[in-house]
């Protein structure tokens, strides 16, 4: 079937071209003779379904080790699973994870590299943990001084949607992969450009360059772009459960589940306590929510799910307008809407805080703050937000 979807996306035209792409068409560009190391995964891969290491050596790069970030380097572990390091068996290339034992490069492994090329398709979230592993591989390169390549793919949510809070002061809740990176919890940036952003900052910078993408504008959905949806990380299997994603993973806090187990993460919510009217009332630009039941299943992708094998009562969540939708806003409401509910519980104390990187929405729905009044506190953070990305911009 995704054979079948990717032949007629090569038919397609037009279609955004990534970074790889371009590279490829240019036999190496930048690239072509260097030795590099290559942070990759499953969805690193061009129009017709081939993977980053298989383009870059047939375009005359020398792949040394190959970097594999969360769910490992073809995306089959489940979340929060360490990854192991070990080989390719395809390639023989050294794979060496970046989900384990640690986050970044060591220094003996960028030794005697190139350049360290990153090729990730990211979700446009500050917790989708791909941002925080490019921002972490550029400070180890910036510290052992290997150029960083930056091959660029599209943000599934766009570039003109910046919604949510920005991390809190050091010390107010522990660093960790989910909170890194710069800006509101949904930045509105592409890797590329937030490596220009976080670069810039740093007082011994990297050398870094960015392949920009051929035909990717700041207006564009996943749908927009001619590219067929390859899930960067088990649960993420659709353009449409990519939109919803920065909103319903806010459940991940909850003691409802997230639906993970089911066919639908992301867009399936619920638990045995829920009140499924209540939820399904909850009104957000571009989707629309219907009451459901499911059971969630142990699978490769959720190996023990909340709520695993229990009926939940809850809400299918459908995108409606793709170019309206405002994920943040949907997570903001229903979790309202959730707390209102007897049952409700975080699934531990810190949960929210952790996940969206301060404590400041979780306090405010605990004082029972309007969803109102919470997305307007953003306002002025998102308006400097504005202001302070617009140098780093690589697309209108």
């Amino acid at each position: 079937m995704i054979a079948a979807a990717l032949a007629a996306v090569v038919l397609a035209s037009p279609a955004v071209r990534v970074g790889l792409e371009r590279i490829e068409r240019a036999q190496g560009g930048v690239l072509a003779g260097k030795a590099v190391g290559l942070v990759a995964h499953a969805a690193s891969v061009t129009l017709d379904g081939r993977h980053a290491i298989d383009v870059l050596r047939e375009s005359n790069v020398r792949i040394v080790r190959v970097f594999a970030p969360e769910h490992g380097l073809f995306g089959r572990a489940a979340a929060g699973e360490q990854v192991a390091s070990g080989r390719d068996a395809v390639s023989g290339v050294e794979v060496v994870s970046l989900y384990g034992a640690r986050s970044a490069p060591s220094a003996r492994e960028l030794r005697g590299l190139d350049a360290l090329v990153i090729d990730l398709q990211d979700a446009g979230v500050r917790f989708y943990t791909y941002a925080s592993t490019m921002l972490l591989c550029l400070e180890a390169a910036a510290d052992a001084g290997v150029p960083v390549v930056i091959l660029d793919r599209p943000n599934p949510l766009g570039g003109d949607l910046a919604a949510g809070p920005r991390r809190g002061p050091v010390g107010e809740v522990p660093l960790s992969l989910v909170s890194r990176a710069p800006g509101p919890l949904v930045h509105g940036l592409t890797l590329g450009e937030m490596a220009q952003v976080a670069n810039a900052a740093r007082a011994k910078p990297a050398r870094l360059s960015v392949v920009a993408m051929d035909g990717w504008r700041r207006g564009m959905r996943w749908r927009d772009t001619g590219r067929v949806w390859v899930p960067p990380s088990p649960n993420l299997r659709t353009a449409e459960a990519a939109l919803a994603y920065p909103g319903t993973c806010l459940f991940e806090s909850t003691d409802a589940t997230e639906g993970r187990g089911t066919e639908a993460p992301f867009l399936l919510l619920g638990a045995p306590w829920i009140y499924a009217p209540a939820l399904a009332s909850v009104r957000a630009p571009g989707f629309a929510l219907s009451i459901t039941s499911f059971a969630p299943k142990a699978s490769e992708a959720a190996p023990a799910p909340k709520h695993r094998d229990v009926l939940c009562q809850g809400v299918r969540v459908a995108v409606t307008d793709a170019q309206a939708t405002r994920p943040y806003e949907l997570g903001v409401r229903l979790l309202h809407a959730l707390r209102l509910q007897k049952g409700f519980r975080w699934t531990r104390e810190g949960a929210l805080d952790w996940l969206v990187g301060t404590r400041a929405l979780r306090q405010a729905l605990e004082r029972g703050d309007t969803p109102e009044a919470i997305l307007a506190s953003d306002a002025e953070d998102l308006a400097a937000w504005e202001r302070e990305r617009a140098p780093f911009l690589l697309y209108r």
